[in-house]
């Protein structure tokens, strides 16, 4: 898990009058040293925010360096120690002998980082842990800490006391305060102190200078220390302002929460939610990123809310800005839509995100928000969408990091052929609000109304849902609130120590539940309930999302049961009144609304979710892999089905893998069952044989039903490669594989199927799904049912129980048999499985003539995308002429790879180079005069 550098502060060392007031967190000895210099760093546990106070064990500096190629001023370069949850004994620091919360650490910056001497060394930056890192001392606030290191050996000043912001603040004092003020110089001159260019005090011939200023001058004033050696003079300063009394005032009707656009395209209203908070300003492109009266924000009366309306703005200009709040922490709006981010906005590639607006560097630190007058509002094609019915949904949930080469939305809209030729009408996208870092599951929000910008852009998904709702796909967004993370502006407001603050509005000091990651919600809380729905309510009207999977939906609880799992788990009133509250908010918004949980509790609790109308995930991954594996001692697939849970409706969405679960086919060939060296479940086409089996127990269990990515070709690579949330190889060519595209083509009949026939939604059910032998039957007026299967490694028998004697159909194979007594037994081989209908039922893949001949060509292009070049596959069932064209999107071909070639039957590949065609979507064309196929290439470089 990245660090969580909240860049939030300020360290100061004042008198009296100076708010934020702190002694120094980290002191330097000598006070000016450079980076070939030996320095003493001593760290005083007891400031910043004070997480090592009293802390007993070693402490470690984690520390960089800040550089001439450092990014940003929070660029940290040559990291000292090689993991931050070990501990390093060359970063270790000595407790002092008489301040048990004093530590320091002596060495010589240029070596001890390994900094080349090609790159300047500009300020050391660091915090301060424990060994395994779960304690960590800041700045105030959370900040990192930074120390200065000097340039040159010429005549240097610097004041002392109070201490500068570390991101640019003013100190804001109170009128007439006393301010003390010390300063240093780094040889013997004359240092001389002003107020306002009006000289308080000066000495000759001296290295330090104490003085005493008072502040009496509204608004902006600065006190300067320079030092004269000669001919040369060099000056230190810090800004303090007084700031004005707070205006209480109502906020303007209509206004929302975080920007309202008011009309004409110049002006706007921001709206922040800080209760309790002293003074807050806005600063921004707009005025500079001054600290000014002009930007300073109105208190409503119930002291919640903080609001401005900000004129004069350029139409349509897209302008950066943050909040201060009581002059130390600058942080974003929590309403963003768009937020810009310092340290991982360069790595977005522009094929993803053309034009990203650049980071204003050097007027601020720290994420930054985004506003635009006068967008372009998307125009929507598809305007009227009906949902798949619950019993019908086959959900895919993807990641699109991990999907697609290019982890974009574009892409995926160009990839939905191929969910919708395997028949999902449902796609769950993982987390895609903006989270830590870009490389990430998205577990870890931050912001929860802007698209993470490492997908693409807000227009670019609404082109996926609309084209996803135009085939008739619903789109399901993954929604984490049951936790943030520290980039969160809401967590930031009120953080102490190490966690959140007591007076924090939305989250708890410390999580209420087992497995938490993050700062955990509040959701008793009436500012987290109303956050929480104004998120549920954004996503499905501005984005017509057709619902949500929340994740960790059991964490929504405030009974006390941090460590102990099983009480977590048991009947809570509380969580479901939470969850009846939001699930009710949610279907006035939208009445047919797809609420899904992640909750995992007591069936007793899961009833009456799910009897109220809530989806619930059920993962049955243990007993379908066990069965895969050929264990099936342990093997049961009986939870998968609602009835079984005595519930009233179908609202259970049974998955045999997930993003969380261990993919079946990495344990079939890692620990399959090999007592039968004749069936070695190891074997890759054993095993995929064996996910065809289980895939017949899967889609005939009535009710929606959910595949993890790629687990339709036999997904073979661990859930902890690279680590667990690392990056996992995309593969795309196992789709040319033969025995992995007919486990495609059996999860593609065996949807279809439940589908198409009513018997899975109205019918009759009955199951016997234990045991080495499985067996499954459905019955309505217009079909029976029956699923019989062996997932033993030796053939077995089983009593197949026809619902009737006569003509049987195996639905996947064509065969038919002939029952004369429904309870003759019949001998599995090992593996064996079949789904027989009482009426013949064709395939998927021969309801239509054309669409059965064109998909013969079995026309690919992979890699895709692709930066250098692809190779095109396809297939010939009788001779042809084949042209092989590639159009852009304009209906031009800009090359032909084939002209009218006659070719026998059979397989061919093509490598199609495209080194000299410019980046984005091609078309390539397969055409033999009676039949053409399309598919799609995108080139990136």
């Amino acid at each position: 898990m990245k660090i969580l550098r909240l860049l939030l502060g300020l360290i100061l060392l004042l008198t009296g009058g100076i708010t934020a007031a702190q002694a120094q967190v980290v002191t330097a000895q000598p006070t000016f040293f450079r980076d070939t210099d030996q320095v003493t760093l001593t760290f005083d546990a007891a400031q910043g925010n004070s997480a090592l106070a009293g802390f007993t064990g070693p402490v470690y500096i984690w520390s960089g360096v800040i550089t001439d190629k450092s990014m940003s001023p929070s660029d940290w370069k040559y990291v000292k120690s090689p993991s931050f949850n070990q501990p390093d004994p060359a970063a270790q620091l000595t407790r002092s002998t008489t301040n048990p919360n004093l530590y320091s650490i002596t060495f010589v910056p240029r070596t001890f980082y390994g900094v080349p001497a090609a790159d300047q060394i500009l300020k050391l930056a660091m915090i301060f842990k424990n060994g395994d890192g779960s304690l960590v001392g800041r700045g105030t606030g959370g900040a990192d800490i930074f120390v200065d290191v000097n340039q040159g050996s010429g005549l240097s000043v610097r004041i002392t006391a109070p201490v500068a912001s570390t991101n640019g603040n003013p100190l804001f004092v109170n009128a007439n305060a006393q301010i003390s003020v010390s300063g240093t110089s780094s040889a013997a001159s004359t240092l001389a102190l002003y107020l306002n260019k009006t000289l308080v005090t000066q000495q000759a011939n001296t290295t330090t200078l104490t003085g005493s200023v008072t502040a009496t001058q509204p608004g902006r004033n600065v006190i300067r220390l320079t030092a004269t050696s000669g001919t040369t003079t060099v000056a230190d300063s810090i800004v303090f302002m007084i700031r004005p009394t707070v205006n209480v005032a109502a906020l303007p009707a209509g206004a929302k929460d975080g920007i309202t656009y008011l009309n004409g395209g110049t002006s706007v209203i921001l709206n922040l939610t800080a209760p309790g908070k002293e003074f807050v300003y806005v600063l921004g492109e707009f005025n500079n990123w001054q600290v000014q009266n002009a930007g300073y924000l109105n208190k409503t009366p119930n002291g919640n809310n903080w609001w401005i309306q900000i004129n004069g703005l350029t139409a349509g200009q897209e302008y950066a800005y943050q909040y201060l709040v009581d002059g130390t922490l600058r942080v974003a709006d929590p309403y963003s839509e768009k937020v810009l981010d310092p340290n991982n906005d360069r790595f977005i590639p522009s094929v993803t995100y053309p034009n990203l607006k650049v980071y204003p560097t050097g007027s601020t630190t720290g994420i930054v928000s985004v506003l635009q007058t006068n967008q372009t509002p998307y125009q929507w094609q598809t305007t009227t969408f009906n949902r798949p019915a619950r019993t019908d949904m086959v959900v895919y949930e993807l990641h699109l990091r991990d999907f697609l080469a290019r982890h974009d939305y574009q892409t995926l809209r160009d990839t939905l052929n191929y969910l919708q030729r395997l028949g999902i009408n449902t796609v769950e996208l993982m987390p895609v609000n903006e989270f830590e870092g870009n490389e990430s599951w998205g577990y870890n929000p931050s912001f929860y109304f802007a698209p993470d910008k490492y997908y693409g852009t807000k227009a670019e998904l609404k082109r996926l849902i609309d084209e996803c709702h135009r085939r008739g796909m619903a789109v399901v967004l993954d929604m984490v609130l049951n936790h943030s993370f520290g980039q969160s502006p809401m967590v930031q407001m009120y953080f102490q120590g190490d966690k959140p603050a007591a007076n924090s509005p939305w989250f708890n000091p410390d999580a209420t539940h087992p497995f938490n990651v993050g700062y955990d919600f509040n959701h008793e809380s009436a500012f987290t309930k109303y956050f929480s729905k104004r998120v549920m309510e954004f996503w499905l009207q501005e984005y017509k999302v057709d619902g949500y999977r929340f994740d960790l939906s059991k964490g929504f609880t405030q009974r006390n049961n941090a460590n102990d799992v099983g009480a977590w788990g048991r009947y809570d009133q509380s969580r479901i009144d939470i969850w009846k509250d939001y699930y009710d908010f949610m279907k006035g918004v939208d009445p047919n609304v797809y609420c899904i949980l992640e909750h995992f509790a007591d069936n007793s609790e899961e009833k009456v979710l799910a009897d109220y109308g809530m989806m619930l995930w059920g993962n049955m991954s243990h007993g379908y892999n066990e069965a895969t594996m050929g264990y099936v001692s342990t093997s049961d697939f009986s939870g998968g089905y609602f009835g079984a849970r005595n519930w009233l409706n179908p609202n259970l969405i049974t998955y045999m893998e997930s993003h969380d679960e261990e993919r079946l086919m990495f344990k079939n060939i890692t620990y399959g069952n090999q007592a039968n060296p004749a069936h070695d479940v190891r074997n890759l086409n054993i095993a995929l044989a064996r996910n065809e089996a289980a895939a017949a127990f899967f889609f005939t269990v009535p009710g929606p039903k959910m595949i993890w990515q790629f687990g339709e070709v036999g997904y073979d690579v661990s859930i902890d490669e690279n680590g667990r949330v690392g990056n996992k190889p995309i593969r795309w060519e196992y789709y040319q594989n033969a025995n992995r595209r007919k486990l495609y083509n059996v999860y593609r009949e065996l949807i279809a199927l439940k589908k198409t026939q009513s018997a899975f939604k109205t019918g009759t059910y009955t199951q016997q799904l234990s045991g080495a032998t499985k067996s499954i039957h459905l019955t309505d007026a217009n079909l029976s049912v029956t699923v019989v299967g062996n997932f033993d490694v030796t053939e077995q028998p089983i009593n197949p129980e026809f619902q009737r004697a006569g003509k049987w159909y195996n639905y996947l194979t064509g065969d038919s048999i002939t029952v004369t007594s429904a309870t003759a037994p019949l001998t599995l081989q090992p593996g064996q499985y079949a789904v027989y209908t009482s009426r013949l039922i064709k395939k998927a893949t021969v309801l239509s003539t054309k669409a059965r001949a064109t998909d013969a060509l079995r026309l690919t292009a992979a890699p895709n995308p692709t930066s250098s070049s692809a190779q095109l596959r396809y297939e010939l069932t009788a001779p042809a002429t084949v042209t092989v064209t590639v159009q852009n999107l304009l209906g031009a071909t800009v090359r032909t790879v084939k002209s009218g070639t006659k070719q026998p039957a059979g397989s061919y590949q093509v490598q199609l180079p495209v080194q000299d065609l410019a980046n984005g979507v091609y078309l390539i064309r397969l055409s033999t005069g009676a039949l053409t196929q399309t598919t799609r290439l995108v080139v990136q470089h």
